[in-house]
């Protein structure tokens, strides 16, 4: 009866091992595939980052942030961000009551005001403008002067057919 006790015990504790080795072997391929997986996502991602990086930099080609040559011409004038101040002093032009006097349009909704501004290089600004309903872009040259004025001068313009 002891010897029958022992050989049960003998067969569950090998029934035991044989079970925790097969179900580790199957956690081993199962965490096995999980990593080989992880790591395709990460190349994959990392492939996307760095398209996503070319394309941030083809972007910005055009831009003053990025063109030392155009930056060059304001280094006397020892501005932190001419980009911004350019930006800036453009808005200022829609405080003006009624329409901003760059756009040649007269407003339908609202009056018409510009949002975004591209600032291309020392010259040229690309800008677009709004009423709320209707929009459209201006290209406008620009002079920043010593005295830090600058001159805003409307080279063209286009307004967007509203399509319903």
């Amino acid at each position: 009866m002891k010897n029958k006790i022992f050989l049960y015990l003998f067969v569950f504790a090998a029934l035991i091992v044989l079970y925790q080795f097969i179900s580790t072997g199957n956690f081993e391929k199962a965490v096995n595939e999980d990593i080989g997986d992880l790591k395709k996502e990460v190349t994959e991602l990392k492939d996307s980052l760095q398209q996503s990086q070319l394309k941030i930099l083809d972007i910005q080609y055009f831009s003053l942030e990025n063109n030392d040559d155009a930056l060059a011409y304001y280094d006397h004038l020892n501005l932190k961000n001419p980009a911004r101040y350019i930006e800036d002093k453009l808005l200022e032009t829609n405080e003006k009551k009624g329409n901003n006097p760059l756009v040649p349009y007269e407003g339908m909704e609202n009056d018409f005001k510009i949002n975004k501004i591209k600032i291309l290089n020392h010259k040229w600004i690309l800008a677009d403008f709004s009423d709320g309903k209707y929009w459209g872009d201006l290209v406008i040259k620009y002079e920043l002067k010593d005295d830090l004025g600058v001159d805003f001068t409307l080279m063209d313009h286009l307004l967007y057919a509203r399509s319903n």
